[in-house]
């Protein structure tokens, strides 16, 4: 088991890239191998999690070539993929085995989705209840993987209500609608991102949104095209808190993904006071990119606004910094998902915090956060193998007199392999051990 250990520093400067966006990445190589013709990827996130995906496609006989960060996908066609030979293992990956549901529900061969030990602790009837209204036949490990998909299945379009805001689920359910008979339409509560939308449109595909409602009809088919992955939010925010926590900073994030649907993480900290523009804004295969400058500023502590916490679900645990280094009190609710992620992020989040002498209030659905000064550490920080639990308490460095050493962080590898590098690049002094 690996483990960082975050010395003091207190500047940050320079022009960062940040890698490849996540979600776009594991997108590009689903949606890629079922179109018809050759799609090309530049930017692809070279993490473990994409992996997966795409080591899952070409187990299922899709051509898929990669030179590092660019990467050939010989689409086989909506109907084109093969029986694995073997179960199918998607490592840490939720969005893999969630979205690779919608997709694998509507083959003619039965196949087993499988994963890693926290991979195998994570709700999956939130897909699996929907898709069974479709007429998918899954069997499930008392809700959690393994899950048993079997072929052959004949689908139906359906009318579906999302009963919490989950791109995850309203993408597994889209997905499986290309194959259903008839319209399939997704309703949600909140916005969530909406690249799965995007990206079938880029690709030919025709769905509908009307305010909260996403439609498409099954039976289309996808053709190939060019994919410029830009650099994830999700990751770039930690150096989006980072600048803004740090005594001395100035960075300009490069081509960053801006999507209105990922952005909650920018609002939140403008309204806390962050020093945060957007430059050089521009559209690249329907998502929007921009280059973001980020310097020092003293943060203040805010009620955080129920409807960006979809908008900003995956930030959250370096958001908790920010808030640990604010004037005043942060207050987050309505954030019940964080408990279901890779860990539960508000428990680990609140037990590291209060080892860095952080005041806070564990609530049903958030947190409350009183800005101060972190500690000498009393303990040596658990991320319960969380990436962004790891990454978040690293960042704290820039304000933290003493060493943090921070144990399991084994799984950055899947998020932001480069995390250390580009870290240190800029002024922190992060050791993996």
């Amino acid at each position: 088991m690996s483990k960082f250990i975050a010395k003091p520093a207190n500047s940050l400067s320079g022009n960062l890239k940040v890698p490849g966006d996540k979600s776009i990445s594991h997108r590009s190589i689903m949606l890629g191998s079922l179109a018809n013709g050759v799609t090309k990827v530049t930017g692809f996130l070279e993490g473990e999690d994409a992996l997966s995906t795409l080591k899952a496609f070409q187990a299922m006989g899709v051509k898929i070539e990669r030179d590092g960060d660019n990467v050939t996908i010989h689409g086989v066609g909506i109907n084109g993929l093969k029986k694995p030979s073997a179960p199918l293992d998607l490592g840490n990956s939720g969005t893999s085995i969630r979205l690779m549901s919608g997709i694998l529900a509507a083959q003619a061969f039965d196949c087993e989705l499988h994963g890693d030990e926290s991979l195998s602790k994570r709700p999956m009837g939130r897909v699996i209840n929907p898709l069974t209204e479709m007429g998918a036949v899954i069997k499930s490990n008392d809700g959690k993987p393994p899950l048993k998909i079997t072929g052959g299945q004949k689908l139906k379009g359906i009318h579906y209500d999302l009963p919490v805001a989950s791109a995850q689920v309203k993408s597994c359910v889209l997905l499986a609608g290309l194959y259903a008979d008839g319209d399939t339409c997704v309703t949600e509560p909140a916005p969530t991102r909406d690249h799965t939308e995007r990206m079938l449109k880029g690709l030919g595909y025709e769905v509908n949104v009307n305010n909260n409602q996403m439609c498409l009809t099954g039976g289309g088919e996808l053709t190939a095209t060019e994919i410029q992955v830009p650099s994830d939010i999700s990751s770039s925010a930690f150096f989006m808190v980072a600048a803004s926590i740090a005594p001395k900073a100035d960075i300009t994030l490069m081509g960053v993904n801006v999507n209105p649907t990922r952005t909650g993480v920018i609002d939140i900290l403008k309204l806390m006071g962050a020093n945060l523009n957007l430059m050089n804004e521009r559209e690249i295969g329907g998502e929007l990119l921009a280059d973001i400058r980020i310097q020092s500023a003293q943060l203040k502590g805010i009620h955080i606004p129920e409807e960006l916490v979809p908008l900003a679900i995956d930030e959250f645990p370096v958001m908790f910094i920010a808030a640990s280094c604010a004037e005043g009190e942060t207050i987050l609710t309505g954030a019940k998902e964080l408990r279901v992620k890779e860990s539960d992020r508000i428990q680990v989040m609140a037990d590291g915090l209060s080892i860095l002498g952080i005041d806070n209030e564990v609530l049903e659905d958030g947190i409350k956060i009183q800005g101060g000064k972190f500690q000498k550490p009393t303990d040596i920080i658990k991320s319960h193998h969380d990436h962004r639990i790891s990454m978040s308490f690293a960042i704290a460095s820039l304000r933290c007199e003493h060493t943090i050493e921070i144990d399991g962080v084994d799984n950055v590898m899947t998020s932001f392999p480069s995390f250390v590098e580009l870290s240190n690049t800029a002024g922190m002094d992060i050791t993996e051990v």
